[in-house]
């Protein structure tokens, strides 16, 4: 049957939408079946179910992931061939074969070898592949792009060998320092220099794995590879000593750093891509008494922005922050040490507030993520483009939302505050351990309390606690201990209490991913006056939880009681 019939009758499609497709089709070529899923008159598993009708071949819409042929596969077909034909081959167990014995390698005949494809005309591209695997039958079956392109990148991510393996290669190499430069996806890279290979292990080991920042560390004999995960370091490799001057060379060179240059600090960056993750890596590099150490923070610029709703907050400081932000003008403060989210909470509230009548600008130190229909500043001290600086070209571009990265000085915190004063809304940062300690950071800065007192709308406290992995977390019954948290014994017998356990899913930690805990510390009439009389953040925390302000440990406990994370979490990274 012809394709236009299939569609026409089976899926309902339009006659004046096929007769559209034909036009262009006659004016500029290319599959009529393309054109329909370009100009979104079909989508693509409508397309595929209607080929797999005309061409007789099964559709399947998933890939059986644990049917991938890494190893020989692998080495034999490049990755550019499979993806520019967007075709994967398969090994699925025959289920007519006996069983093989244990210990014993499979063999060709117990498995049934399939080539997944997305276009079933291209059957050319089809015939080269089994030739090159040494295949005399396959049977072939429709997928989507998207599950091919999965196939594919696990295929060659399962192929790139163990760090152990790759350190092993490295022991023949003399000339290991090489500065061919970086290609653009990671599984793609073809080179065979062993030192290249370790760092592209390095980097795809870590970002499977979820990792925020990698540290090399050097020592006396020995040097270390590290990844942060959910916050908490952990070792993915200690090569010989030997190879770390030739590591850090491949990471300087990457980031177009000096590489002569080992006795000052430097930082630079570097873009990589794995499958169709796109990472911008910061690197930083330190001078220590037994080399260079270098640490790489991880920014997955293809994750999305997290949405108001799903940072952690609870429904009342929801609604809290929402009339915050409603105000026309004045300072919200997000305060909490270097990785706590700070910046993540602030681009989810521009986020929420980004609409076309209102204009936001940011100065950032640096511009994480790029957010549509706001205009970012990058702060750049070898032009002296410093905060202040930018900060007062921003006030002459008409602003109705100004996102300043960090208050760091006198000059930043007072345009900050004239801004505020003269009907602009500011957000920005802050480094204090709660929220009252922001109001005596501020005075230390030099700026005035009636101004703070004045100008100041609220500041939000944060950390981050892990998330318990939903897949192995398990209930247990905590001891008295608890009790002096602040929870009440007759909570105990009503909540649930979950600790970690570890598996697959989590790399045995327990745990995956992070949520946000908060203390927001409203200004009042009273807080404004103490401010005014005094700056003790003790006296200034008192005034708050008397006015209903719940703490970081009271916050980190409602998140144990509702069974996203445990006690040890929250006592880890909230004070007495």
């Amino acid at each position: 049957m012809e394709l236009a019939h299939i569609l026409k009758h089976r899926f309902g499609l339009p006659e004046d939408s096929l007769a559209e497709a034909r036009h262009i089709q006659q004016e500029k070529g290319g599959h009529l079946g393309d054109i329909l899923v370009q100009r979104q008159s079909l989508s693509e598993t409508q397309l595929l179910e209607a080929l797999s009708i005309q061409y007789e071949i099964p559709f399947w819409p998933e890939l059986p992931m644990e049917s991938i042929m890494g190893g020989e596969f692998a080495k034999r077909i490049s990755i550019q061939f499979l993806k520019r034909h967007n075709m994967v081959p398969l090994a699925v167990p025959n289920p007519t074969a006996p069983q093989s014995s244990a210990g014993t390698e499979r063999k060709d005949q117990d498995s049934v070898f399939i080539v997944a494809i997305n276009d079933p005309s291209n059957f050319n591209a089809v015939d080269d592949l089994t030739r090159l695997l040494g295949l005399d039958a396959c049977k072939i079956v429709l997928s989507t792009r998207q599950a091919i392109l999965a196939a594919i990148n696990l295929a060659f991510d399962l192929n790139q060998g163990s760090a152990q393996q790759l350190v092993q290669d490295m022991e023949d190499e003399s000339d290991i320092i090489s500065q061919i430069e970086d290609t653009a996806d990671l599984l793609e890279d073809t080179s065979d220099a062993p030192i290249i290979k370790l760092v592209n292990h390095i980097l795809s080991q870590s970002i499977k794995a979820r990792a925020s920042d990698i540290h090399i560390e050097p020592y006396q004999d020995s040097f270390k590879v590290r990844y942060r995960v959910d916050g908490i370091l952990y070792d993915l490799l200690s090569p010989p000593k030997w190879i770390q001057p030739a590591l850090t060379s491949r990471i300087k060179v990457m980031s177009k750093l000096n590489i002569a240059e080992k006795r000052l600090p430097q930082d630079g960056r570097f873009e990589v891509k794995i499958g169709q993750q796109n990472i911008d890596v910061r690197v930083s590099t330190l001078p220590t008494t037994f080399g260079e150490r270098v640490v790489m923070r991880l920014l997955n610029k293809s994750s999305n922005i997290f949405e108001l709703g799903e940072i952690g907050l609870s429904k009342n400081q929801l609604k809290t922050i929402k009339e915050l932000v409603a105000q026309p003008n004045g300072i919200i403060l997000v305060t909490g040490p270097t990785g706590s989210g700070k910046t993540t909470t602030l681009y989810s509230v521009l986020s929420s507030i980004n609409t076309p009548d209102i204009n936001i600008i940011t100065i950032e130190d640096p511009v994480e993520y790029q957010l549509k229909g706001i205009s970012q500043i990058q702060v750049n001290p070898k032009i002296e483009l410093t905060f202040a600086r930018g900060l007062r070209s921003i006030v002459r571009q008409d602003p109705d939302v100004i996102l300043i990265g960090e208050i760091r000085d006198r000059e930043t915190a007072e345009i900050a505050v004239q801004s505020a004063l003269t009907g602009h809304l500011v957000f920005s940062t802050l480094h204090t351990n709660d929220s009252p300690s922001a109001i005596t950071r501020l005075v230390d800065i030099g700026v005035e309390p009636f101004l703070i007192s004045s100008s100041l709308l609220a500041v939000i406290a944060q950390r981050l606690v892990r998330v318990l992995c939903e897949h192995c977390k398990e209930p247990y019954k905590p001891d008295m201990t608890v009790q002096s948290l602040g929870v009440r014994p007759d909570r105990l017998s009503k909540y649930t209490f979950f600790r970690a356990k570890g598996c697959d899913k989590c790399f045995q930690t327990g745990y995956r991913g992070r949520i946000g805990i908060y203390e927001i510390m409203l200004m009042d009439n009273k807080i404004k006056t103490l401010i005014q009389r005094t700056v003790d953040s003790f006296q200034i925390k008192q005034e708050a939880l008397k006015l209903g302000m719940a703490t970081l440990r009271r916050d980190g406990i409602e998140k144990v009681l509702r069974g996203i994370t445990t006690i040890e979490e929250v006592v880890r990274v909230t004070q007495k």
